[in-house]
């Protein structure tokens, strides 16, 4: 049996106080005491609030994205599963881009872990492959615009089903980065 880590706690805490709470109202405190531990503990593992949401977000992308290794297991599967963890977490997902500091931060934060992730997946993806400065803009570019959509399906402006938003995202993908994924 594997035990739940501080921080897993932390970001459950985190987001149980979500669910019924504007996440620019909950406090650091507010979040040690809903699962009783101390703010030492909360602030050795996370420097802020936006620490803890940044972590929970590059956990679930690569805990999707590492899927992608196993032979049975396509970039496309990764879309769909991904396309599942927003519709599942939507409540919780549009709180936070409403209720952060700004969504333009986050959006910003939430496209540079997505192009970090994909930037090692590639660099996983064969042997002697070498990011130039035209495939690092690829990756931006869909990285960006995939992260901008998923704000924008989440807060309600679209509304496809999370198959369809997931066959967007595959046919979003630039040629260029097609052979690393596929």
């Amino acid at each position: 049996m594997k035990r739940k880590t501080a921080k897993e706690i932390l970001v459950e805490s985190f987001q149980e106080l979500a669910k019924s709470k504007s996440v620019d109202k909950i406090t650091v405190q507010e979040i040690v005491a809903n699962c009783g531990y101390s703010t030492a503990t909360f602030y050795r593992q996370f420097k802020d609030k936006y620490d803890l949401i940044a972590w929970d977000y590059t956990c679930k992308l690569e805990e999707i994205m590492d899927q992608t290794n196993y032979a049975d297991y396509s970039w496309s599967d990764t879309l769909i599963d991904g396309a599942k963890y927003f519709q599942d977490n939507k409540e919780y997902l549009a709180n936070l881009f409403l209720h952060t500091t700004g969504l333009d931060s986050f959006l910003q934060n939430m496209t540079e872990i997505n192009d970090r992730r994909m930037r090692k997946y590639i660099l996983q993806s064969g042997e002697n492959v070498e990011i130039d400065e035209v495939t690092e803009m690829y990756i931006h570019m869909y990285c960006h615009g995939t992260v901008a959509l998923t704000c924008d399906w989440v807060l309600g402006k679209y509304n496809v089903s999370i198959e369809e938003l997931a066959v967007i995202y595959e046919n979003g993908l630039p040629e260029p980065l097609r052979k690393y994924m596929y």
